[in-house]
């Protein structure tokens, strides 16, 4: 692989250490972190000095593994595509900008994607190198992202997420598993979403402490299709949680390639994205006091 043919992205990506006894070697821990990757292309970005640790200063196959510190490197792939939509900027002030994300484009780098994520777009676009997001969406869900355009004011708005007080409002198209409407205008899903395999994924348990919750209800139904317009409320933040709970209610997201069941992955088309979007933001503005009310311009494909 030359350097020519490779994506790099602009801003190092960091991985924590774990304490481990007896201390692995340095490469033996990457390539089992990140399986993905590969070995040999892990050793190789070692002796190209593309390892750093927590000062930058480059590491080496013999350096010492330091648990609880933190590493760094720069992801890399391949003959990187671009993702052919385009994200759009509704709002931008001296503390926050806010994008409307289209299907398939990434927030931040991520497995194949490196420079085509929306940060790295909107850092081209704007010259602001500061913008960090306040949250994340998933690649295939379109829709709002918030983001701090300066480190001065940025756990303003990051404690509002942790508080809980951005409300969140998405729109899904749901195909019916039974071929029946549901039973009920409005209802409210419960459970315990944990880690599953592959790794990418996460299960609902109706089981164990709760930990996610989401408000459904029903805006519109089309009985030729079996499939209805969904208005979605998380009261929580887990990985596919809303992918998971119209799932779990009998009417999953149109075109979910990972719910209720995995897809291989030529699956995904970007002739036929997740049905799912980021439609409605609304919080409390911390520094102005102002009510921010904001919502995406893109639409669902209901049949």
């Amino acid at each position: 692989m030359s350097d020519s043919t490779l994506s790099t992205a602009p801003r190092p990506s960091w991985v924590q250490l774990p304490q481990r006894q007896p201390p692995p070697a340095l490469l033996d821990f990457l390539a089992g972190r990140f399986p993905r990757i590969g070995r040999e292309i892990w050793r190789q970005r070692i002796l190209e000095g593309k390892v750093l640790d927590q000062a930058g200063h480059p590491l080496s196959l013999d350096s010492p593994y330091r648990g609880g510190t933190r590493i760094q490197y720069f992801r890399e792939v391949e003959l990187e595509a671009r993702v052919p939509f385009d994200e759009e900027i509704l709002l931008q002030t001296d503390d926050l900008l806010v994008a409307d994300k289209p299907h398939f484009l990434p927030v931040v780098p991520g497995g194949r994607y490196v420079n085509e994520c929306l940060l790295y777009r909107l850092i081209q676009h704007t010259g602001n190198e500061d913008l960090t997001p306040i949250h994340r969406l998933d690649l295939d869900t379109a829709g709002l992202v918030l983001f701090s355009t300066r480190r001065e004011t940025r756990g303003a708005y990051g404690n509002l997420l942790q508080r809980g007080e951005i409300r969140r409002t998405y729109l899904a198209v749901g195909r019916s598993l039974g071929g029946g409407a549901p039973a009920r205008q409005r209802w409210r899903i419960e459970s315990r979403i944990e880690p599953a395999d592959p790794w990418f994924l996460s299960r609902s348990l109706a089981q164990g402490t709760v930990n996610a919750v989401t408000e459904i209800e029903l805006l519109d139904w089309r009985a030729e299709s079996a499939s209805g317009l969904f208005r979605l409320r998380p009261q929580t933040g887990k990985n596919h949680q809303l992918r998971l709970h119209m799932a779990d209610s009998g009417f999953p997201i149109l075109n979910d390639t990972f719910y209720p069941h995995l897809q291989p992955e030529e699956a995904r088309s970007y002739e036929r994205p997740l049905q799912l979007l980021a439609q409605r933001l609304e919080f409390t503005d911390p520094l102005t006091g102002r009510a921010m009310k904001l919502s995406s311009q893109r639409k669902l494909a209901l049949g």
